[in-house]
Parts: C-alpha cells; sequence; structure tokens
C-alpha cells in the first residue's frame, strides 16, 4: 500500500476486475474509509479519494469530468442519529443509493510511535469522538489530561505524525493508526459498545460507471432488498399519512422516516424513508405509483440489498 503524492491511496487492483474508485469525507484513517473496505473490501478498491467536506464529496462525484465510481458517507448514527446534511446532499445532487454497510465506532487512543503513554498531557479528536470516550478520559489517571476538539479522528492522528506531538494523544480507529504509522495505546475506549455508523454506497445517476459493466454493484431484486426515496406532501391535514398508507394498505415495513426543512419554505418539510422491498417488486412499484398520487414531489433514490 502506497500513498500518493495527491493524497489518493493506491491500493491493489483485483485482476479479474477493474477496482473502483471510491470517495469518502474525512482523512485517511477515517471510519468512512474503514466503511469503504467494509462494503467493496479492500482487494476491490482501486483508489480512495479523502476529501474535506461531504459537500465536496457529492460536488466532485457529481462532476461531470469526475472519474469516480462511487462515493460512501454517512446517513446515520446509533447513538446521534440521521446526519441531516448527508439527506439534504441526496435531495439537492443527483445520485442514487446502491448499497450499504454498518461499520461500529471503536475508538482507540493513538499516540506517537516515540513516545509512551506516561509522556502524555493531551487528547485531541472530533469532539464527537471526546463526548463517546468520556469515562475513559474522566478516569483518575487522565482526568488532567487537556482535551482540544479538531476537526477529525483521523485528522488528529496525522497531526501528531505530521507535528511530531510526542506529548499528545489521538482518538480515531485503528485503522488511522495503521496508515499513519502511529502507535495504538488503548483500544475500546467508547463508552458505549454498541455504538455504529450506518453508510450508504452512491453512484452519480447521470453517468454510468464503468465498474456497473462488470457487475461490480448488482442492484437486482435479491428478496431482502430496501428502497430510499423523499417526498413532500401537500400542505394539508392528513397529507403525510394519506402518503404513509400507500405503504402500510400493502404491508410494506417502513424502516426510517426523517423530515428536513425544504429551503425558502419555512415550517414546510421534505421528509426521507426507507422501506422493505424492491421497486422492481409488484407491490412496491404500486406503492411508489401511488405516492407519487398522494405528493407534490417523489425522488426514488434507490433499490438495494440489506446490509444494516
Amino acid at each position: 500500500m502506497s500513498t500518493a503524492s495527491n493524497s489518493i491511496l493506491e491500493t491493489e487492483k483485483n485482476s479479474a476486475q477493474r477496482a473502483a474508485s471510491v470517495a469518502f469525507q474525512g482523512e485517511l484513517g477515517a471510519y468512512s474509509q474503514s466503511a469503504v473496505y467494509s462494503f467493496f473490501g479492500k482487494s476491490s478498491v482501486g483508489r480512495v479519494v479523502p476529501l474535506p467536506t461531504l459537500q465536496r464529496v457529492f460536488g466532485t462525484l457529481c462532476d461531470k469530468n469526475s472519474d469516480l465510481d462511487y462515493a460512501v458517507v454517512p446517513l446515520e448514527n446509533s447513538l446521534a442519529g440521521t446526519i441531516g446534511e448527508t439527506v439534504d446532499l441526496l435531495i439537492s445532487h443527483d445520485v442514487r443509493i446502491v448499497g450499504e454497510t454498518s461499520v461500529p465506532v471503536e475508538h482507540c487512543l493513538i499516540i506517537h510511535k516515540d513516545t509512551t503513554l506516561e509522556k502524555i498531557k493531551k487528547v485531541m479528536s472530533h469532539p464527537q469522538a471526546l463526548a463517546q470516550c468520556r469515562e475513559y478520559l474522566d478516569a483518575d489517571e487522565r482526568k488532567d489530561w487537556e482535551q482540544v476538539s479538531v476537526y477529525d479522528t483521523a485528522g488528529s492522528v496525522k497531526m501528531i505524525k505530521e507535528q511530531n506531538l510526542t506529548e499528545c494523544a489521538g482518538i480515531a480507529s485503528e485503522l488511522a493508526a495503521e496508515i499513519h504509522g502511529m502507535k495504538v495505546a488503548a483500544k475500546g475506549i467508547e463508552d458505549d459498545h454498541s455504538n455504529a455508523t450506518r453508510f450508504i454506497v452512491v453512484q452519480n445517476s447521470s453517468k454510468r460507471s464503468k465498474s456497473d459493466e462488470s457487475s461490480f454493484i448488482s442492484t437486482e431484486p435479491t428478496g431482502k432488498d430496501k428502497t430510499s426515496a423523499i417526498f413532500v406532501t401537500r400542505h394539508e391535514p392528513g397529507a403525510l399519512v394519506r402518503a404513509l398508507t400507500s405503504l402500510s394498505s400493502r404491508r410494506i415495513n417502513l424502516g426510517k422516516i426523517e423530515s428536513r426543512p425544504i429551503r425558502g419554505k419555512p415550517w414546510e418539510y421534505y421528509f426521507y424513508v426507507d422501506f422493505e422491498g424492491h421497486q422492481k417488486e409488484e407491490r412496491c412499484a404500486k406503492a411508489i405509483a401511488d405516492l407519487v398520487y398522494q405528493s407534490e414531489e417523489l425522488k426514488v433514490l434507490g433499490s438495494y440489498k440489506k446490509g444494516v
């Protein structure tokens, strides 16, 4: 494994199949990169492209000149809930969801390879990661450590390496320590070991990926599928109930519903839904047709095999 000068991580390509080019938000070693490998398998990823923001991830994926095949982005965390920015970007960009995966949040305390735990005076990470490790950080032997919020979990490890910080620890994934050549001082320091993040795999809807030519990801019905959609109801009493009846009347299980405000229309909302089944199945196709009638606007984001 080697790191290219343009911050794109190259991995061994699968000789039997063109390997995918996948973007994610964060530094190399972020949990989003772990999600890329969880879904595709490390040997099937030709390169990963770390980008600083979710906006950049969607923008790059949808650029007509982009050679990206997919992006893997977080949709919800089991403790913190839905990532609203991801839903907003699904609404505003021409993408489709082709898969999903779940990655456990297993925080590690990571230090410089040339230091010891006894020398640590400061710990830094994303503020959410610091909050998720409160019990560990507040223990008597660590309560005097200064806690510093930074932009990214893996970014804290990158800073330790690049700035040669021997009195500072970072909280990030074990993958971050591996990629940046730093040392894991403690594993599993999160307060809640059930914590996990659901990631979705998205593709530019208007550009057929070269990976599809070799059926890299099949979105055909499997019998264990999920469909995601976004809709807007009429602004009148009972509109949401009538829309959801399109699913319940056909005994289609609703797995998730989330509202997001519509820009320029105060107190009006988009609704993001996940429901069981595939849009090519008869009952789901009829439900979607009914939902079109009950909605002012509908965007079917895709049907894909359940991964969560």
